[in-house]
């Protein structure tokens, strides 16, 4: 019976010590709160910079121990804000500097962009590439100018005698006729391909309608002399002729002319 009972306590020993030590175990990870510890961490991040909760306090006639050895060496540390994102802390310093930074970035694009588009504006503008899509081109200058985009030498002599024709080749007004027109020609090609200013480059289409039309005047004055003088050389050989009839002469021929001219006056 006393080995039984002997087995019995040497079985039974191991698990209460096992028990006991797992009992002492449990207590020694306890949570422990300590409020002073975690009114420092919340003004350690953003939640509060309480005045009230910097403990422990100084207590009754300021002679706790435990306020000294916490606050001594710090007495001016619960009077300055020193969290984060406190009104004058560093991290929404840099928050509002980030946010400004931004701000000036927005705006500087927006410049930026609002340059680039007046740049190609100004690119369409002088291009010398687009001006064939200039609509005061389209509109009215393509059509006044096109005799001169689309010069034709023969179409000059279009419609004219033989004889106006070879008066006019003979002089040398129709070579220099056609030497003008390709002139204007050139100077227009020129400035329709070079990059310039749209108000310049209209006011150049303006200057070389100008020219063409007065060079224009030149040549039908050129064309009418010569058939006059064709006319004139005809006459001139039918006097000497004699092929030239003279109608009946009286003295009251004078007369009469100066009448009829008096009585289709208008004024």
């Amino acid at each position: 019976m006393k080995k039984i009972r002997t087995n019995k306590i040497a079985v039974f020993l191991p698990v209460v010590m096992l028990l006991m030590l797992t009992g002492l175990m449990c207590a020694a990870q306890k949570s422990i709160r300590d409020e002073s510890m975690v009114n420092q961490q919340e003004r350690m991040v953003f939640k509060q910079w309480d005045r009230s909760k910097f403990t422990p306090t100084s207590g009754w006639l300021g002679i706790n121990p435990y306020y000294w050895l916490t606050w001594g060496l710090h007495p001016n540390y619960p009077k300055t804000d020193l969290r984060p994102l406190a009104g004058a802390g560093p991290q929404f310093q840099r928050l509002s500097l980030a946010g400004l930074q931004k701000d000036a970035d927005r705006s500087y694009e927006i410049h930026s962009d609002s340059l680039a588009k007046v740049a190609k504006e100004e690119i369409l503008g002088h291009s010398g590439l687009l001006s064939v899509a200039d609509p005061l081109w389209l509109l009215y200058y393509a059509h006044q100018l096109k005799p001169v985009t689309d010069f034709d030498p023969l179409h000059a002599l279009k419609g004219l005698s033989a004889g106006i024709k070879a008066k006019l080749i003979g002089e040398g007004s129709y070579e220099w006729y056609n030497g003008e027109m390709k002139m204007l020609a050139e100077r227009l090609d020129m400035t329709r391909k070079s990059n310039q200013d749209r108000g310049a480059r209209i006011l150049s289409y303006h200057g070389m309608l100008m020219d063409y039309r007065k060079l224009m005047g030149i040549w039908s004055t050129r064309v009418s002399t010569a058939g006059r003088f064709i006319s004139q050389g005809l006459l001139q050989k039918k006097l000497k002729a004699r092929e030239t009839l003279i109608e009946k002469w009286t003295e009251n021929s004078d007369v009469e002319i100066a009448k009829e001219v008096l009585r289709r006056r208008k004024y």
